[in-house]
């Protein structure tokens, strides 16, 4: 039996809960030991609610706490950087909420911090662990697909305007952007995980019902570099509620369909070679889920324990999780010039979209 990691988790916003009801539902061996936030309002609620002490400066936090093994940065995405950087210097395992940062620069700086301070960065992509999502990629280990034809992502989910006005960070191109770094990141990191490197890509973004400063809609296509094609779309413009969180995968000996809110259930599957077990997969692999975050945070963070026992590689580290800040920066760039080819891994910078003021 593992020993219990301490935990402690900086950032009490919206997807703070999904860290918190991981780390206290018993199933892990972790012990969660303090929040923080700098709105103390925040911090205050989430330490009331699990009856933990609370704290408004995580220097003040780490220096109560010394004995923390990883601390949980889920703050704003464009303070990722900084804060991550910033604790590192105290030598702690760091869990970092996606994307982990809006610049690939910055990912590397984030990387080089914790490979100096001898900690390690794991990013947050709890959706590899759905169970229809690990029972489709055993199967694409496995060579079921043969060879891959073509992948398909749908993000088609509702987020209000009161959504973004909440907070003064969300929807902005300085500490969040738009659809596809955020809502669709996860859907983008399956596309890759899949399908694998891409060759180039061409995109289009739209700001069509929201006042914010970045796109509510986008669509791209991609060419991978074993040939398959890929195929994206994502709003948050959707009315008048979400509809799915989807990925299909298309090979030349069998098909799978992923959908329900979170990529959380599996709608078809088909294999030339059919198996005895297919006829079960899913009702053993498909699951209910509460909300658009899914299930996925409690068997992430186990992984990120185990990973820790026993000094194996994670699933997803800091290198993997910049992977899919290196297709976003692409992504951004392509519609920024409007739809032209890109590779990405393209050296990061601030887009021209970035530079459109808030309507």
């Amino acid at each position: 039996m593992y020993r219990k990691l301490r935990f402690a988790l900086i950032g009490c916003g919206r997807v703070s809960e999904n860290h918190l009801g991981a780390l206290t539902c018993g199933q892990l061996p972790s012990e969660l030991v303090a929040v923080c936030d700098i709105d103390e309002a925040k911090a205050r609620a989430k330490g009331e609610k699990y009856k933990l002490p609370f704290y408004t400066d995580y220097h003040a936090m780490l220096a109560a706490h010394p004995d923390v093994d990883v601390i949980n940065v889920a703050t704003p995405t464009g303070y990722h950087a900084t804060h991550v950087i910033d604790l590192a210097r105290y030598g702690k395992h760091i869990v970092v909420e996606k994307p982990m940062a809006l610049r690939v620069a910055d990912c590397d700086k984030m990387i080089k911090a914790c490979q100096r301070n001898h900690c390690r960065l794991f990013v947050v992509k709890q959706n590899r662990f759905n169970p229809a999502v690990v029972a489709a990629r055993k199967a694409l280990d496995e060579g079921r697909f043969g060879k891959l034809v073509m992948g398909t992502v749908r993000v088609r989910w509702r987020r209000t305007q009161e959504y973004y006005e909440q907070d003064n960070w969300h929807g902005t191109w300085a500490l969040d952007g738009g659809v596809m770094s955020q809502q669709a990141s996860h859907h983008l990191d399956l596309l890759q995980w899949f399908l694998g490197p891409i060759n180039n890509l061409h995109c289009r973004t739209a700001t069509r019902l929201l006042d914010i400063e970045v796109e509510d809609t986008a669509v791209a296509t991609f060419q991978f570099k074993s040939g398959a094609l890929g195929a994206f779309e994502a709003t948050v413009a959707t009315r008048p509620q979400d509809l799915e969180g989807s990925l299909s995968i298309l090979g030349e000996k069998g098909s799978v369909v992923l959908g329900g809110h979170a990529v959380n259930k599996i709608l078809y599957w088909g294999f030339s070679d059919a198996r005895p077990e297919d006829a079960e997969i899913h009702q053993l692999f498909s699951q209910e889920v509460p909300n658009v975050y899914g299930r996925g945070h409690t068997p992430y963070l186990a992984s990120v324990i185990e990973a820790l026992h026993h000094k194996k590689p994670g699933m997803v580290e800091g290198h993997e999780g910049k992977k899919n800040i290196q297709i976003l920066t692409a992504l951004y760039e392509s519609a920024a010039r409007g739809g032209v080819l890109l590779k990405p891994g393209c050296p990061i910078r601030r887009s021209r979209l970035g530079e459109k003021k808030k309507r």
